[in-house]
């Protein structure tokens, strides 16, 4: 039961992962929840792949989503770890291989935003597409969204869920913004590679020029991506060059290798998609008034650790306990950094120094950074029946 005071209605604007987990969390806390997306379908997508792990398939379990997500995509028990010259330095269980709600998942991330959107329109959860944010009013009481169309949109409470270049975040903290850091990342499919390997693990190659990872479906079609040093590329360059000179790039610099990279990377189509490893600076502000970011507005890190997704859904739940639970406001928000900010920043770092070549993750080839703050609370922050008030204290 959600506490009785000043917050009733909730503003969500990005109807991403983020912004879909937050609406679900908030309508399961009793609030009255309106999503509003820029996008006119489901949400952006640049046709990549992500793994969902098992902290973040924990969040959905909390939020009565884990049936609308296994039923897409794949699941992940293992994680080969490759030497350059192929050679297996490590086969491990991945995250709680045993709990086939909690498994690891591989996914394609458009059908994880339709699928999250699904859930929110099935339980009943307002949710507008092409509702572009251009500026955010705080009352006193109030506050108030203003869009592109000239449509407005007024709550108690308004969260910005929308991504990396968050218009929230540029209203919160102008001028900050995202950084470089240090890597190229492409993302490709193929049916026609060379990679005989069983469904159900996900296999990271440790080049000696790039790092490199790939996953069987049970349709056998190879998900692969490859992270590699690069100066930042253009807009231009992102969205207008054809995919032929990238698999041609990645062929050269992985054939260096003695592992199965090159050949998997030569057999993909043209749907190979390029993408700059980007993180948002320590310290950046969350709050302001009755704002509040998440999710990769608030804490994006490089892909290096893969837990990007799975910290937006832990961000969901932990917000909306956060509401539900305190006695007002600014309490709400205190909590939810105490519990939030050490955690992700310590993601943020330990990616960024993987994608600056500044940090060597782990020979186990568990697939995760090292231990972050919080890890040892954070099953009694996400379980929904605690108030999360008695888990959040020693995580600030």
């Amino acid at each position: 039961m959600r506490a009785e005071w000043n917050v009733t209605r909730t503003l969500v604007i990005g109807g991403g992962i983020a912004g879909s987990a937050a609406a679900l969390a908030l309508h399961k806390a009793g609030f009255e929840v309106a999503v509003h997306e820029a996008h006119p379908d489901t949400a952006e997508d640049i046709g990549a792949f992500l793994t969902l792990a098992s902290n973040g398939m924990r969040a959905l379990a909390q939020l009565d989503a884990s049936d609308a997500v296994t039923a897409i995509g794949f699941p992940l028990r293992s994680m080969r770890l490759l030497d350059d010259r192929g050679g297996e330095l490590a086969h491990a269980p991945l995250g709680e291989a045993d709990n086939a709600l909690l498994q690891y998942r591989c996914l394609r991330r458009g059908e994880l935003n339709a699928a999250l959107q699904a859930e929110v329109r099935r339980r009943g959860i307002g949710l507008s597409h092409g509702a572009r944010l251009v500026s955010v009013e705080n009352g006193r009481d109030r506050v108030t969204a203003r869009f592109a169309d000239g449509s407005a949109a007024t709550g108690d409470l308004l969260i910005g869920a929308d991504g990396l270049h968050s218009t929230v975040r540029r209203l919160i903290a102008p001028g900050l913004q995202p950084v470089h850091a240090g890597q190229r990342v492409f993302y490709g499919y193929t049916r026609n590679g060379p990679a005989a390997e069983e469904t159900g693990h996900i296999t990271m190659v440790r080049g000696s020029t790039a790092a490199f990872g790939y996953a069987v479906s049970p349709a056998r079609e190879t998900y692969w991506f490859a992270r590699v040093a690069g100066e930042a590329l253009l807009a231009d360059e992102l969205t207008h060059r054809t995919p032929s000179p990238w698999r041609r790039q990645l062929v050269e610099v992985l054939s260096k290798d003695a592992t199965p990279a090159a050949d998997i990377v030569a057999a993909s189509s043209d749907g190979i998609m390029v993408t700059n490893a980007t993180e948002i600076p320590l310290g950046t502000p969350w709050c302001c008034g009755r704002t509040v970011i998440i999710g990769d507005a608030a804490h994006a890190a490089s892909p290096a650790t893969g837990q990007g997704a799975s910290m937006a859904l832990e961000d969901a739940v932990v917000l909306a306990k956060s509401l539900r639970d305190a006695p007002d406001l600014a309490s709400a928000f205190s909590v939810y950094e105490a519990c939030r900010r050490p955690r992700v920043e310590h993601n943020v770092t330990v990616s960024g120094q993987i994608s600056r070549g500044t940090h060597t993750p782990s020979p186990t080839g568990r697939g995760t950074p090292a231990p972050r703050p919080g890890d040892d609370t954070l099953i009694p922050q996400l379980e929904w029946d605690i108030d999360i008030r008695t888990v959040s204290n020693g995580t600030g």
